[in-house]
Formats: C-alpha cells, structure tokens, sequence
C-alpha cells in the first residue's frame, strides 16, 4: 500500500474554455475547485443554469488528496462517451478535487461516440491547460489538551511552527484544536511533549 500524499496539486480558481465548434456543436468547458461533493455538485448545477437552453452538461468530478473519490455522468449522451473522457482528462492533469462540467449545444450533426469522446474530452482538457493550479498541502487535525501551568510552553511551541490554536476551551485543563502538514504530525507532537515534560497531550480529530 503507497503512504498517504502529503500534498497534491488543485485549481486555484474556477474557468472556461470554449474550442471552436465541431460540425456546429459548441462544446463550453467549466472547470473549479470542490472540496467535497456537495461542492461538486452544486457547481455542476450552477453551471446547468448559465447554460439552461444547452442540450447536454456532462460532468466528472476526482476528490480527496489521492484522488481516490471521482463520479461521472453522460447526462443523456451515449454511455461512456462524455463523462469518462471528462474524468480522464482530470485524472491525466493530475489534479484532484476538481470538477469539470463540459456544456453541448448540437449542431445538427450526430458525432458517434469516438467523436463525443473526443470532443468532450479535448474541451475538458484544454480548459485544465489554461487553468492556474495550485499545491495544496495535506493537513492532519489535532486536539491537544495541556494544564494551565504549561500555557506559555505550548504557545511558545505554536509560535515557532507558526501554527493558531483553534477552538480553545478552558476547563480543568486547556484544550484546543490545530492543523498542521500530515508529514510534520509526528515531529510537532513531539515538540508539544518535549515542552511540557510529556504534561501536554494530542490525538488526531476524527472526522464526523
């Protein structure tokens, strides 16, 4: 099994892109950032309403640090000739948590599926060619709690990672969350240890 990455390339900003046509159909690429497939999905509806008179909108989305959470849909195109080449060009730009919505309108003249592929692959490809990336560093959440005696030596461990207590409580002990680079966990949570004499503790957040 590959170790998890610890970072991984996005867009920095939503695009379009419209090729010239092919045997009179349009083919308008949009392509954005998403996080989650919520995300994804209320931008493929956003895009079926700047484009409500269009025939087609076929989407694919690829999600999570390793790509590893993707969708396509033919949206009434014959199967497997809009979405998988979507998809394909995402997962060939090396790029995740993208969504990609490729916008038809018909010019009168059927394409067969090669020519649906080509097109609505090569439209969702030369968008991702134009788009500005990103690298995105993969973080792990962390709660840590630590007594009220040890707060300067864990602000002082925060400060020299450049690192915000987030979501702080005080109790019988304070406690607070931080995220920091999934490859640096390990070491941070030594320097918190090593700080307070092992008093300070931490364990990941699960997620809901």
């Amino acid at each position: 099994m590959s170790a998890a990455p610890d970072r991984f390339t996005t867009l920095a900003a939503g695009s379009r892109y419209e090729p010239d046509k092919i045997k009179g159909s349009r083919f308008i690429a949009c392509v954005a950032p998403a996080a989650t497939p919520d995300e994804a999905a209320s931008f493929v509806q956003s895009v079926r309403e700047d484009f409500s008179d269009a025939r087609h909108v076929c989407f694919a989305w690829r999600l999570g640090a390793a790509g590893d959470e993707t969708r396509s849909n033919d949206d009434g195109e014959p199967s497997g000739s809009a979405g998988r080449p979507i998809l394909m060009q995402i997962e060939g730009h090396e790029v995740s948590n993208v969504v990609a919505a490729v916008v038809r309108y018909f010019g009168g003249v059927k394409l067969g599926v090669g020519g649906l592929m080509r097109a609505y692959g090569g439209a969702a490809g030369q968008a991702l060619d134009r788009a500005e990336l990103l690298q995105v560093e993969v973080e792990v959440g962390l709660r840590c709690v630590h007594p009220y005696g040890d707060s300067g030596a864990v602000q002082g461990v925060l400060a020299a990672w450049g690192l915000t207590a987030q979501d702080e409580e005080y109790g019988e002990a304070v406690s607070f969350s931080v995220y920091v680079g999934i490859r640096a966990a390990a070491a941070f949570e030594t320097a918190l240890r090593d700080a307070t004499a092992a008093r300070a503790r931490s364990e990941p957040i699960k997620e809901a």
